[in-house]
């Protein structure tokens, strides 16, 4: 079969399958998942967020990234805070623990995105990055 013939399906799987293990390898000695990853990188631009924005910002839905809050708070990655405006609103914000990750872990992603795209030249890789944005994003 030639590879023009694959269903865009099938390879749009396999390649996340492969920068899913690889990044997987590369965060997993520092206890964090790739889409916690994600979140981190969030906090990292602009620390203090309500859940809904980081939800709006990582395209998920408020369960899914009630998970993930809990589970970095867990670990001591991040905690919430109540909204000094309004009580009834939590903030969250990276710990200490969480600051000192930002760039172990975004030397590590540097390193998966190399590794995953070695074969593709810097405007392949340009290209290659819209096409999947207006796959997965702009058609939304």
């Amino acid at each position: 079969m030639e590879k023009a013939d694959i269903c865009v399906h099938f390879l749009l799987g396999k390649a996340l399958q492969k920068v899913n293990q690889v990044s997987k390898s590369k965060l997993s000695p520092y206890g964090v998942t790739p889409v916690q990853y994600a979140l981190l990188r969030q906090l990292w631009r602009k620390d203090g967020q309500f859940s809904f924005e980081l939800a709006e910002r990582l395209l998920l839905d408020s369960a899914t990234i009630t998970g993930i809050i809990d589970r970095l708070e867990q670990n001591g990655f991040i905690e919430r805070r109540v909204d000094s405006n309004d009580r009834r609103n939590k903030l969250v914000f990276l710990t200490e623990r969480g600051k000192s990750l930002e760039v172990p872990l975004c030397q590590k992603m540097d390193e998966m995105n190399e590794e995953v795209m070695s074969s593709l030249k810097v405007e392949e890789i340009q290209r290659f990055k819209r096409i999947l944005y207006d796959i997965g994003i702009a058609n939304k």
